[in-house]
């Protein structure tokens, strides 16, 4: 939402960020703007749930669908959404009080569902639209009772949106304002693609899968990298300069991969420079240096996110008053270049979750965000920027001799490989990548049928599988995520003519052990 806060007409034209667009974003918002599109124009049907619910909320709501569309429609911030509509809150309440009495749910009316509906989207809308959109001020004002042209109004405000975002930012990208940037394709751990032993590199210990490495893997990354920047430019007339890794994961290998297929810059968390650190600096270097990184060898330029402010907007802030939490930010600036005073090329990287923060600030962040680009881009010993921009002005890169293998997240890659669950998804989908690579080499496929598997197994290799595979996270959304893991790898069997083997069929995440794909117990440390 950040450009609406600082885009061309705006009251700060001095601000400078950098955005980035993974491919299968960006290819989402076009599929869903083609859908409205689509449907308003030629009524053709709309597959999203949700918004099919906006159009026909009681067809939506039929049957055994009703209890699930209920339960969608509450998925919003409970105090910084639902508590701020009193009558959205009132439609929440009505249905939480029926929560213990079964079958509560088919007496509800359908202007219930309407009006449960229509909050839903109301809610998740733009802050800036909902100040501006005469529209959507009208329909929040009414506050109940909603009807078909109600929804309609509502339905070509969401369309117009989807159709403008790349537009916008395309524009924003050539008034030099902001830098767009893209990540590989279905946002894979492109190290752990190329060498499941990059994980060892932050933890020497680590359990790895009983593959000893995934099967194609450097031929994966690369195609990964390739379909990425041509998604990209299928949406941009212009060639990204950066990438940002899949959740920051680098290693040496993968910022080689960065520079042969053109990109200039690229980033990841502060725990991978301080794992460099201890093995790259010369002695007597300070400590945290806020600068950029060249790799020995390569011309491909590292920068490091800050962590301690990074996080402090992604989780502390929002708790705030929004003029106390830029001051503080700003103030925490200053102690930085204070301390790299003799270091005019200082730079310092804030970076975040595009979709995490913002819902749990007082509207959308709108009074945080607007107040920080404001302070950030007036204040006379601040220099907002882009990491482009930057290095078109700043030619003396310090270089970084080694690059320890891990990801923003602690530094490793412990998120997605290392404990049973995670690894046996690795096993399972390095078995699906065998049966793939046979059946590739067989000629059986036809061209068509071969970029399909190619796709789907493409979306099998995402970072998120992993990430959700193991303990600390809620069961219930484990075992939803290892469902569709499993179903998605059962479908690429399927696209490939094959039968899937029927462990695929059975979950392996609940409880503390699980079967291996020769039939043996994997427990602990044991399995390696």
């Amino acid at each position: 939402e950040q450009p609406d806060h600082c885009g061309e007409g705006c009251p700060i034209p001095e601000a400078r960020a950098v955005f980035n667009f993974t491919p299968i974003l960006l290819d989402q918002i076009q599929d869903y703007a083609t859908q409205l599109s689509n449907y308003l124009s030629k009524q053709t049907p709309v597959r999203d749930p949700l918004l099919a619910a906006l159009i026909d909320p009681v067809k939506s709501a039929n049957g055994n669908r009703r209890v699930e569309l209920l339960d969608w429609c509450l998925r919003a911030h409970e105090e910084r959404v639902i508590q701020r509509y009193p009558a959205y809150q009132q439609l929440v309440s009505i249905k939480n009080q029926l929560n213990n009495l079964e079958y509560a749910h088919i007496y509800l009316s359908n202007q219930y569902i309407t009006d449960l509906v229509v909050w839903y989207h109301l809610g998740w809308l733009s802050e800036i639209v909902k100040r501006t959109d005469i529209r959507v001020k009208k329909l929040i004002k009414k506050s109940h009772s909603f009807d078909a042209n109600d929804r309609t109004i509502l339905l070509n405000i969401i369309s117009e949106l989807l159709n403008s975002i790349i537009p916008r930012y395309n524009q924003l990208e050539k008034s030099g304002q902001i830098e767009i940037t893209t990540t590989p394709y279905s946002h894979p751990i492109i190290p752990l693609l190329l060498d499941f032993n990059s994980a060892d590199e932050a933890v020497p210990e680590i359990i790895k899968p009983i593959h000893n490495e995934y099967p194609g893997g450097n031929e994966r990354a690369n195609w990964h990298i390739h379909k990425g920047i041509e998604t990209f430019k299928q949406h941009f007339d212009f060639n990204p300069q950066g990438c940002w890794p899949s959740e920051g994961g680098l290693s040496e290998q993968t910022c080689a991969l960065f520079e042969q297929h053109g990109f200039k810059w690229t980033a990841s968390g502060n725990n991978v420079f301080v794992n460099s650190y201890k093995l790259s600096a010369d002695e007597g270097c300070e400590y945290h240096m806020h600068r950029a990184n060249k790799l020995s060898n390569q011309e491909i330029i590292c920068f490091f996110r800050d962590d301690e402010l990074s996080d402090a907007i992604g989780f502390e802030y929002s708790t705030w008053h929004a003029d106390d939490a830029v001051a503080n930010l700003i103030s925490r600036l200053l102690d930085i270049a204070q301390h790299n005073q003799n270091n005019p090329e200082a730079i310092v990287s804030i970076i975040l979750d595009g979709e995490n923060a913002w819902e749990h600030y007082p509207e959308n962040g709108y009074y945080f965000l607007n107040a920080l680009y404001e302070q950030l881009a007036s204040h006379p010993k601040i220099n907002l920027t882009t990491y482009s921009k930057y290095l078109e002005t700043n030619t003396h890169i310090q270089e970084l001799k080694d690059l320890v293998a891990g990801s923003w997240v602690y530094g490793s890659f412990t998120t997605w490989i290392g404990c049973d669950e995670k690894n046996y998804a690795w096993d399972l989908l390095c078995d699906a990548k065998l049966i793939f690579d046979k059946k590739i080499a067989s000629g059986d496929l036809s061209n068509d049928e071969i970029d399909q598997a190619t796709l789907q197994l493409a979306k099998c290799e995402g970072s998120d599988w992993f990430w959700w595979f193991g303990d600390y996270n809620p069961s219930i959304s484990v075992i939803s995520f290892e469902q569709l893991f499993r179903e998605n790898l059962i479908y690429l069997y399927q696209l490939l003519n094959e039968e899937p083997p029927s462990h695929l069929y059975q979950s392996f995440t609940q409880g503390s052990s699980s079967t291996t794909i020769d039939g043996t117990m994997r427990r602990g440390s044991e399995t390696h």
